[in-house]
């Protein structure tokens, strides 16, 4: 390992970051992480924080959680990797399977294809979307429906049904056939509706409407995230997904929900899905699956899909797609200890409780600092604030001072995620209610200082 003034000198130089401007991170060099130990994480200089981020959503329990841990040196000890492409698989694949299913069982999902990550997981449930719908001889339901704001992943068809632009026009023409609705966002919409009610009904209505333009029978799925996390925590009125899923039963049209974020106890129930009280035919997962310790996913699905594919006698079943990683031992043992441990802890509880003292304390903040527009969340440990120059007009807040809040924030006890005009907030599961306090005396000093 180089030493600390090698790492300095060269952050930056030789490595291109995500979600960032080359010339940016030369600039201004990222924070260079060295440790994690529970809910804490130290920089290079030792300066230590709590991880208000979560890694990236996907921490859930935090940093060196010991029975994940045990679990991949166990298995990198014993089978390190085998294929599960036909003809082969392993024990803790099948295991975890199991454990899954169990898991959502309240969700409607029985089986489960396994990916490298949430990208990956968007991708294999568009397909399978379009291929259920082949089997069933609906050859032409082919085009996707989605929400603007929505995030999901950067592989081609999830940059396609993706609802935010920064992650679409630098990549265009992406793939046709993917159409998009207003979201339920009651800070800022086309209908100027504040009332989330009456905004869910609108924006239900638009669905239905984009569908009788497009034709029933030409679309596969509608993919949505039960509360929309990277598009700046956007979280609709409890009647929305219901909406939805009525709409898409209907009309005979999958409903895909992309719990990549909100899977595994982050809304302060054990799925996105079941918070709103309402059953997907399909579900991508990754980030907390694993807390992040192994880059893996899973896409689950629905009986009935289920069904589909596995009474189909024609050919038109089999599963054109996988990945080499895909049900990959070593994910499938941190995969299984992590459920253990998810549910031993009951984290879904526990981010429902701080996630109720986190929001209160941010709406305090809102009261106190004109800067913060708006503060969404509400919902478990998922959080944001959208800071304006003018509250007002809602003028989104210029990039230098969104910058020195999160800075500041940082020197005083918490690493906050800054996007856009947003600042956002996903820390670990087993967050207590001191480290609350800690991100919002942090955050209550950076904007204190501006």
């Amino acid at each position: 390992m180089h030493d600390q003034n090698f790492l300095k000198e060269n952050n930056a130089r030789r490595l291109w970051h995500p979600m960032a401007h080359p010339a940016d991170c030369l600039a201004h060099p990222p924070t260079i992480v060295t440790e994690g130990t529970g809910v804490r994480i130290r920089d290079i200089d030792g300066h230590e924080t709590v991880d208000a981020v979560g890694g990236l959503w996907n921490v859930n329990l935090g940093y060196s959680c010991r029975p994940v841990k045990e679990a991949i040196a166990a298995q990198l000890d014993r089978l390190p990797y085998y294929s599960i492409f036909r003809g082969t698989t392993n024990d803790a694949v099948i295991e975890l399977s199991w454990m899954l299913a169990e898991f959502f069982a309240p969700d409607g999902l029985g089986r489960a294809f396994f990916t490298s990550g949430g990208s990956d997981s968007v991708e294999i449930a568009l397909r399978l979307a379009r291929q259920y719908h082949k089997i069933r001889g609906e050859a032409g339901r082919t085009k996707y429906l989605s929400l603007k704001k929505g995030y999901h992943g950067t592989h081609m068809g999830g940059a396609s049904v993706n609802g935010n632009a920064n992650f679409r026009t630098a990549y265009e023409p992406l793939m046709p056939g993917c159409f998009h609705i207003p979201a339920p966002w009651t800070y800022r919409n086309p209908f100027g509706e504040s009332d989330p009610e009456r905004l869910a009904q609108l924006c239900a209505a638009a669905l239905e409407d984009e569908i009788a333009f497009q034709g029933k029978e030409t679309i596969a799925a509608f993919i949505m995230e039960p509360v929309l996390g990277a598009g700046g925590v956007i979280v609709p009125h409890r009647s929305f997904m219901p909406m939805v899923r009525e709409i898409c039963s209907r009309n005979g049209i999958l409903l895909i929900a992309d719990e990549v974020i909100t899977g595994f106890g982050r809304t302060g129930d054990w799925s996105g899905s079941r918070h709103w009280g309402v059953q997907p035919d399909l579900m991508t997962t990754a980030k907390a699956i694993t807390n992040g310790y192994f880059p893996f996913g899973a896409v689950m699905i629905s009986d009935a899909i289920a069904e589909a594919f596995e009474a189909d006698e024609t050919g038109r079943a089999f599963i054109g797609s996988g990945y080499t990683y895909s049900g990959h031992p070593v994910g499938a043992a941190a995969a299984i200890a992590c459920l253990k441990e998810t549910e031993r802890l009951d984290v879904a509880a526990n981010a429902a409780a701080r996630g109720d003292q986190l929001f209160a304390g941010l709406k305090r903040l809102q009261e106190k600092y004109d800067v913060i527009g708006d503060v969404r969340g509400g919902e478990g440990l998922m959080c944001a604030l959208e800071l304006v120059s003018d509250r007002a007009a809602k003028t989104p807040i210029d990039k230098p001072t969104i910058g020195a809040v999160q800075k500041t924030a940082y020197e005083a006890g918490a690493m906050v995620r800054v996007s856009g005009p947003n600042v956002i907030l996903s820390p670990p599961l087993v967050l207590e209610a001191a480290d609350v306090d800690i991100i919002l005396n942090a955050l209550d000093a950076g904007f204190a200082a501006l």
